[in-house]
């Protein structure tokens, strides 16, 4: 019998027990479809976070107040806290070489008013070097003026959404509005973006550094916005911030410097492990499946063994019996891989539609997987019934018939 007659003869068996087929076909492709749309969710989610920090600017550092480390011995007689981040503790990091730019950040919260109309609102205090740092996108006019970083100009950028609850369709540029107990000229308003790793940008006032910490009356920063001159320069440049620092709080090393890329690799190893996991979980359906081939086929063969017998009394080895009974469990589960595929990859179609800021894409090793072990259990729980299949004595299996 050559290989176009077996698939021949498997299609007809198939297509002679309907219900049968497509119940085997139904669970095989549930299993496959669960490993796309799982897959396709966590790797949405790694893509969402790696957009994310792109979005946040290149050649990024972070500098904190405090250290992210402990030592051991005993503990202090008295309470230690680290030294807050000052506006010239940023001035100073400005004259490294390895440092492009430096955006010192001040955050708190106040009351945004304009004729009657207020909000309570995020308030950032940071200087124009923000804008290039953190590649912000505006709508109209432009962001903080550059120049004295202490000596401010009373301007302020507003999100899109504080912009239109304030403003309405009137005009924005040059208006005033009053933040706290201060007024301040809107210069521009940042184009809509929505939630970016916390922070929603869309319902914000941008203010001078110096002047947030006057409004919140507190003159330590959140943190400092380092950008690098290129990718080489970012191990120099975390070296001199800590030495910088260190120098100037009196030797003591008390801020954490984070790399761009360490967050993102911390996230990515995060993400990359929560895919496998979520794959796994959906990869046991496609066991089940699996289980579910060697029963019916089990049944089969007790329901079709005067069809066996014919054949081993025309002279069809027990070789062929096995590979025919085989190949029937191959095309099931290929069937139900592609059927799953299908609807797997419409539903991540869905996902993206509803959510269309995560990119719901299952990844190709994925795919390749849950064919792979689709095909895997249908072969392995399709040889016990092939085995006793090919088993059966033809003389037996004849007079059963």
């Amino acid at each position: 019998m050559t290989a176009e007659d077996g698939l021949r003869y498997a299609f007809t068996s198939l297509r002679g027990a309907r219900l049968r087929s497509g119940l085997m076909l139904l669970a095989m492709a549930i299993g496959v479809a669960a490993v796309v749309v799982l897959s396709g969710l966590g790797e949405g989610a790694r893509r969402y976070v790696v957009g994310e920090f792109a979005a946040l600017g290149s050649h990024l550092l972070i500098v904190l107040p405090g250290r992210n480390e402990t030592t051991g011995g005993a503990p202090p007689m008295v309470s230690e806290t680290p030294r807050d981040l000052t506006v010239d503790d940023a001035e100073a990091l400005k004259r490294n070489r390895s440092v492009r730019r430096v955006a010192p950040v001040s955050v708190g919260s106040a009351v945004v008013s304009h004729q009657g109309l207020q909000r309570e609102v995020a308030i950032m205090g940071t200087t124009h070097a923000m804008y290039q740092v953190r590649h912000f996108d505006m709508s109209q006019g432009g962001f903080l003026p550059p120049g004295d970083i202490f000596h401010p100009q009373p301007v302020c950028v507003l999100g899109a959404k504080l912009r239109r609850e304030l403003f309405g369709n009137e005009p924005v540029l040059g208006a005033y509005v009053r933040i706290g107990d201060r007024r301040f000229r809107v210069v521009g308003v940042l184009r809509e973006q929505g939630q970016s790793l916390g922070m929603n940008t869309d319902d914000l006032a941008i203010i001078p550094v110096t002047s947030a910490q006057a409004l919140f009356n507190s003159y330590s920063l959140f943190r400092i916005l380092v950008e690098a001159k290129s990718r080489d320069a970012i191990a120099p440049a975390q070296r001199a911030i800590v030495d910088i620092i260190k120098a100037r709080h009196e030797g003591e090393e008390d801020v954490t410097v984070i790399t761009q890329e360490s967050m993102l690799a911390t996230f990515d190893r995060i993400l990359g492990a929560l895919t496998l996991t979520v794959t796994g979980i959906a990869a046991i359906s496609l066991v089940v499946a699996g289980v579910l081939i060697m029963n019916v086929m089990l049944v089969a063969v007790s329901q079709r063994t005067a069809e066996i017998g014919l054949l081993k009394a025309l002279g069809a080895p027990a070789t062929t019996i096995l590979r025919l009974f085989l190949t029937e469990a191959a095309l099931l589960s290929l069937l139900g891989a592609a059927i799953g595929l299908g609807v797997g990859a419409a539903s991540n179609w869905v996902l993206r539609l509803i959510y269309p800021s995560l990119p719901f894409h299952a990844p190709d090793w994925a795919v390749a997987a849950a064919v792979l072990v689709a095909l895997g259990t249908g072969l392995l729980f399709g040889v016990l019934p092939a085995r006793r299949a090919a088993r059966l004595n033809p003389v037996a299996a004849l007079a059963r018939r």
